[in-house]
C-alpha cells in the first residue's frame, strides 16, 4: 500500500480529499500537513513570496521524511513552489492542478479559466501555457476573474459567490471548448448548473488529481 502526503492550505480541505480517496477506493495510507497561514500570505501580498515558498518546499521535505512515496500539494496559488520542491525531492510531488490542465490540453484548444482570486488565475493559466508547450499543443486562454466572489464567500455570503461564478461559467460556455475552476472551492457552483446550461466540460482539480493519484499507485 502506498502512503501519500498531501499538504494543504486549508483545513477545510482535508475531509474533501479524504472523501474523493474513499470514494475512488484508491489503495493508499493517506496522512496531511495543513498550514492556512501559506495561503493567508499569498493573499495579503498579493503573491508568492520566496519566504513563503521556501516553507511550502519545507512542508514537502517533512511528508517525505515523514514516509510519504506520493505528495500532492492541494493548493494552486502556491503551485510555483511545489514544482520547485519536486526538483529536490526523492519522490513525485504533484501540483493538484496539473493533471487538470493535462486533461484540458488534451481535449480543447480554446480553454477557460476561472478564479476568484487573482493569486490563482495567473499560476492555473500559467500551467496550462506551459503543459500545452510541453504537449506540442497551440491553445488560446480566455480568463474570467470573479472580483469580490472569493471575499463573499469568506464572509459567509455563499449564495453571492455561487451567482458570480455561475455566471462566468455561463459567459464562457459560448466562447470556450472546454472551461476550468482554478480553485476547488467553486466545484459546488457545477452541480447547481442546469445540465442544459453545461455546454462545455467544466473541470475541478480535486477528483481528476486523485484520479492521478490512483494511476501511480495502480502502477507500483
Amino acid at each position: 500500500m502506498k502512503k501519500i502526503g498531501l499538504v494543504h492550505t486549508s483545513a477545510t480541505l482535508v475531509p474533501v480529499f479524504q472523501q474523493l480517496f474513499d470514494e475512488k477506493a484508491v489503495h493508499a495510507e493517506i496522512f496531511n500537513i495543513v498550514d492556512d497561514s501559506l495561503i493567508k500570505d499569498v493573499i495579503a501580498k498579493g503573491r508568492l513570496e520566496d519566504k513563503t515558498a521556501e516553507r511550502v518546499m519545507n512542508y514537502v521535505a517533512s511528508a517525505e521524511d515523514a514516509g510519504a512515496e506520493l505528495i500532492m500539494v492541494t493548493c494552486s496559488s502556491i503551485g510555483r513552489a511545489v514544482e520547485q520542491a519536486a526538483l529536490k525531492a526523492g519522490v513525485p510531488v504533484i501540483r493538484v492542478d496539473q493533471p487538470m490542465a493535462d486533461r484540458a490540453v488534451a481535449e480543447g484548444k480554446r480553454i477557460g479559466v476561472v478564479a476568484t482570486l487573482p493569486t490563482t488565475l495567473e499560476p492555473t493559466s500559467d500551467l496550462v501555457l506551459r503543459r500545452a508547450e510541453k504537449a506540442g499543443k497551440d491553445v488560446e486562454l480566455v480568463s474570467r476573474l470573479c472580483e469580490g466572489a472569493f471575499e463573499a464567500l469568506m464572509s459567509g455570503d455563499a449564495p453571492k459567490h455561487d451567482r458570480m461564478v455561475m455566471q462566468a461559467l455561463r459567459e464562457l460556455s459560448d466562447q470556450v471548448d472546454v472551461i476550468l475552476l482554478a480553485q476547488a472551492s467553486m466545484a459546488r457552483v457545477v452541480d447547481q448548473m442546469p445540465a442544459h446550461e453545461r455546454k462545455v466540460p467544466i473541470f475541478s482539480s480535486p477528483g481528476i488529481a486523485v484520479d492521478h493519484l490512483a494511476g501511480l499507485c495502480d502502477q507500483s
